[in-house]
């Protein structure tokens, strides 16, 4: 039986691949990518002419059947997604739990993730956080925001460059204007930007300053002291 490996890409710079991702996607026989064309760039990049095929959020529950029995059959399969690591609000979830049930080996190697840099800059307390991902962006955001209201440890949320400034606004409506929250794009990259203050200070830079590139907000958790809004005016769409 063969064995599948979970392997994190760079998030922005090149050199941040390790030695041993270059390695095991050199010796699969499949590389499952999440766009051929994305990861295309970075296998050239290290000379890996390893077949691909594509396994993304809308085909992996297709696939996943054919992917355990390759695998099963002694292939051994590295699963990689655009960027950062797969599963992280990537692709990745549903192949791991389907070969950990068939009885198949997974190593998920360690590498670059986002919001893992980003909230050790941050200079908000890193010692305990919650991940959240990405909110949701209609039905269920509301629900999402007043449940977070007395979560104590620093929050982590990915977000569109396009939505920023509409989450922040709703983050000083449901936590407050004082929050101390850090924003940090484009990790890893020539223009790699970390802005931090509080909610209100960190709306009126991006007002004036439109966002762009990959998004990572840290928001700082509940002190107990804050005066935060437990019902709102904003209806659930």
């Amino acid at each position: 039986m063969g064995l599948l490996y979970v392997v994190p890409t760079p998030v922005g710079n090149m050199e941040d691949m390790t030695f041993r991702a270059i390695r095991v996607l050199k010796e699969a026989d499949l590389i499952l990518a999440e766009d051929t064309r994305t990861s295309a760039k970075l296998l050239k990049h290290y000379e890996i002419k390893n077949p691909m095929q594509s396994h993304h959020k809308f085909n992996e529950h297709q696939m996943v059947e054919s992917v355990v029995n390759r695998i099963r059959g002694g292939a051994t399969v590295a699963l990689i997604s655009d960027a950062g690591t797969p599963g992280i609000s990537d692709p990745g979830f549903l192949v791991v739990r389907e070969c950990v049930r068939a009885g198949i080996e997974v190593q998920c190697l360690p590498g670059a993730t986002a919001f893992v840099p980003a909230l050790v800059s941050s200079s908000l307390p890193c010692e305990r956080f919650c991940f959240e991902g990405f909110l949701p962006q209609k039905k269920g955001r509301m629900t999402r925001l007043i449940s977070l209201q007395a979560e104590e440890r620093t929050m982590i949320f990915y977000e569109s460059p396009y939505r920023l400034v509409k989450t922040l606004t709703q983050f000083i409506e449901y936590y407050g204007a004082g929050r101390q929250v850090a924003v940090c794009r484009e990790i890893s990259k020539i223009h790699e930007e970390c802005v931090r203050g509080t909610l209100t200070e960190v709306v009126d830079h991006f007002k004036k300053h439109e966002p762009k590139g990959e998004i990572v907000i840290l928001l700082a958790g509940c002190n107990n002291k804050e005066n935060v809004n437990t019902t709102s005016d904003v209806e659930e769409e």
